[in-house]
């Protein structure tokens, strides 16, 4: 049997998940563990999925007996396997993370009864936009994650929370009501939503509609990667969810736009028509993020920012419509989405020692909790790209294709890029030396438990007394919580570790992407022609 047969499982067993934890309300640990079996049998499918195409080839399965261009089709490639088995890795360690606090805060962030179910929609939600052959899927992929999405980010029901929700499902519409408008017009245009058909069809297409279609698929998707000027309401909304959640929020939902950005501007736009003012956008969005988290005293928030920052790395590869280009943003969309998360999940045990995740209210972490001190520096200094870690690689990468391509607008992008990694340095370095290096007493509003804390020489409780967040102060964190966290860290050094083969990796998928050939007669026969090409970037 094909391994690759087996990819709606990928889909289904999330979902499967999320019936039987709902079924099990009443039943607290089976919940749990319910739905972490199934999502650890989810990631198993997804590695088996990975293996199965790692040298190559693509793989589509049709849904229901209905052949495709009229079916609804599956295709499994090296970037989407990829993606899938980063995101549940990611999704594992989170869900393991927020059973963690659910047990130690009698889930008060968290009811067992909405969160779990919730949780594993939106994993059935991301797997489906990964694997979708065709863009009304993509779009059902969405819809599916994000109505998720908007139950976990307001869960306590906390002013903040539902006020941040607010924007956040304002903007969630907008961006599915302008991606719903340009699939209609898609399919005015030429009759298919099968992006296999549609790699064919949109070339026969007149410049003027082409154009068109292709900048309304880029707004709806650059709001939902949070892509300069469309990332205003990123800062505002994630850093007010509960932990885990604000962590997979910033892992996860800008990259399945980024994800999107990718297999369209690849396969159903090849070229360079828009590739200026992709770059242009990627510069912005680049230096824009930096400078606002350098204004942050709030560790979230800053995170936030760093967060838009970084995706302007993935989009100048995107840009450059080159096989290293593509190849070293692929490996670093996957590099950013396991060290992003674990900032996040490090900034919630941050809360938890510490009372508070604001700088001017922390000091002397490094001493309370060396472990704690430990899983901050080693993600931060991946995420500022010092060598040798995969942030490095990343953007060593991304700077070698921008030196290749040679093209004025290349050379900015490539100083922007240097200029954004040192700000980022810049900005870590700071909250390591104001959160951890300094005395708690020299903070601007040193919290009262964490002088006591100090002063008792790490011995005193601060249990029972809660912090700013509305948690409770704790001199020990739960194990659970740090062990997953802690996973996730050494998942992140894994990527550096094992570059060699990932940057292989990465950098086939990018040149399939390109070619487009493996892509559209997997799905539409091995007889059919696919027109090549060529790029300014030197791309097929």
């Amino acid at each position: 049997m094909n391994v690759a047969s087996l990819a709606p499982l990928a889909v289904v067993l999330p979902v499967l998940g999320a019936a039987l934890t709902f079924l099990l309300i009443r039943h607290t640990r089976a919940q749990r563990s319910v739905s972490i079996v199934l999502l650890s049998l989810t990631l198993l499918l997804e590695c088996l999925l990975l293996a199965s195409v790692w040298n190559g080839g693509t793989a589509a399965v049709t849904i229901g007996g209905w052949l495709p261009p009229w079916g609804i089709v599956l295709v499994v490639d090296q970037f989407s396997s990829l993606m899938l088995v980063v995101s549940s890795a990611v999704s594992l360690a989170v869900l393991v993370y927020a059973t963690g606090q659910g047990m130690a805060d009698g889930d008060r962030d968290a009811p067992v009864s909405i969160f779990h179910p919730t949780y594993l929609i939106l994993v059935a939600g991301v797997s489906n936009a990964f694997l979708s052959g065709d863009l009304f899927n993509l779009y059902v992929g969405f819809e599916i994650l994000l109505t998720a999405s908007y139950v976990l980010m307001t869960l306590g029901g906390t002013g903040p929370r539902i006020r941040a929700g607010v924007t956040y499902v304002v903007v969630s519409v907008v961006s599915s009501i302008l991606f719903l408008i340009a699939i209609a017009m898609v399919y005015g245009a030429t009759g298919t939503v099968n992006m296999a058909d549609l790699a064919l069809k949109l070339g026969e297409l007149d410049q003027g509609t082409r154009t068109l279609l292709h900048v309304m698929l880029l707004v709806a998707f650059g709001i939902k990667a949070a892509v300069f000027p469309l990332s205003f309401w990123l800062p505002d909304s994630y850093p007010t969810a509960p932990a885990p959640v604000t962590a997979v929020f910033a892992g996860l939902l800008t990259k399945v736009g980024v994800y999107a950005m990718v297999r369209t501007e690849t396969l159903l736009f090849p070229g360079d028509s828009l590739n200026t003012p992709l770059m242009v956008a990627a510069l912005l969005t680049m230096l824009v993020g930096i400078l606002g988290a350098l204004a942050q005293s709030d560790i979230k928030r800053l995170l936030s920012f760093t967060l838009v920052s970084h995706i302007g790395y993935m989009v100048f590869g995107l840009a450059m419509s080159s096989a290293a280009g593509l190849g070293a943003a692929v490996f670093y969309v996957a590099h950013h989405i396991t060290i992003q998360t674990s900032l996040f999940l490090v900034t919630g045990l941050i809360e938890r020692r510490g009372g508070s995740s604001s700088v001017d209210r922390l000091g002397g972490l490094a001493k309370l909790s060396p472990l704690l001190a430990v899983l901050f520096f080693i993600p931060a200094m991946n995420l500022a790209g010092i060598p040798p870690f995969s942030g490095f690689l990343g953007k060593a990468g991304l700077i070698q294709a921008g030196v290749a391509l040679g093209t004025p607008l290349a050379y900015v992008l490539v100083a922007g890029g240097v200029l954004t990694s040192l700000l980022t340095l810049l900005a870590v370095a700071r909250v390591w030396n104001r959160a951890f290096w300094r005395k708690p007493s020299d903070a601007e509003h040193p919290d009262p438990v964490l002088l006591s804390v100090s002063g008792a020489g790490g011995t005193a409780s601060g249990a029972g007394r809660t912090n700013t967040t509305g948690q409770p102060h704790t001199t020990v964190l739960p194990r659970t919580m740090v062990g997953s966290t802690l996973g996730l860290v050494a998942l992140g050094v894994a990527l550096t570790v094992f570059a060699g083969p990932l940057f292989t990796l990465s950098g086939q998928a990018a040149q399939d992407m390109l070619d487009r050939t493996d892509y559209v007669q997997a799905v539409l026969g091995a007889d059919t022609s696919v027109p090549q090409i060529t790029t300014a970037g030197g791309g097929q």
